[in-house]
């Protein structure tokens, strides 16, 4: 199946609440990151090669800036029915394996997916102090098939200017797997 580019949700709609489970089966929702200066919600998946060609850089960015106030939730929507690769005991292993900083999320209905109209794997979505959609795109240029190295530029330039109370230049969509809908899930615009 060829990429997919994500939506772009449109900048200041409010973060969409959710109650979702991490794999050892805690519930996490808007409120548990209401402390921060800024949430990230990120749709990752286990097995799709855009996830995977960013991951480590991923994980290093929630490391430096989750002490600088940004919190991030990373959510699975995909059917692992269909996907075992993306059932939650193989998200426990990824996340301790690759040193997850951040609750990495079961979205077992899809409904937060529909709720942020994510569209692939990855998408992100980057909210402020009042959880108004300040940035959705991309991670950086970089993906499985350019010489572009991961760094995360995107992203970064995105967390600094949310975090230093500056506008957001540049927002482009981000590319990836097209979310795995279960059967009768799929929304129109996916």
């Amino acid at each position: 199946m060829p990429a997919r580019q994500s939506r772009m949700l449109p900048l200041g709609t409010t973060a969409p609440e959710f109650s979702l489970p991490d794999p050892a089966g805690r519930l996490w929702s808007l409120a548990s990151f209401a402390e921060a200066d800024g949430l990230l919600v990120a749709f990752l998946c286990n097995h799709c090669p855009y996830v995977k060609h960013i991951l480590d850089e991923f994980v290093a960015f929630g490391r430096e800036y989750g002490p600088r106030g940004l919190a991030i939730a990373a959510i699975n929507p995909n059917d692992s029915s269909a996907y075992p690769d993306d059932a939650p005991p193989h998200m426990a292993r990824i996340a301790a394996e690759k040193g997850f900083s951040f609750p990495y999320l079961i979205d077992a209905t899809q409904r937060t997916a529909r709720a942020y109209e994510a569209i692939c794997t990855p998408d992100f979505f980057l909210f402020d102090a009042e959880r108004r959609l300040v940035y959705r795109g991309r991670f950086d240029a970089s993906s499985p098939g350019n010489q572009v190295p991961v760094s995360g530029a995107e992203l970064r330039a995105a967390a600094e200017a949310l975090l230093a109370g500056r506008p957001i230049d540049s927002q482009h969509p981000s590319i990836g797997c097209s979310i795995k809908w279960k059967p009768g899930n799929a929304p129109d615009w996916a």
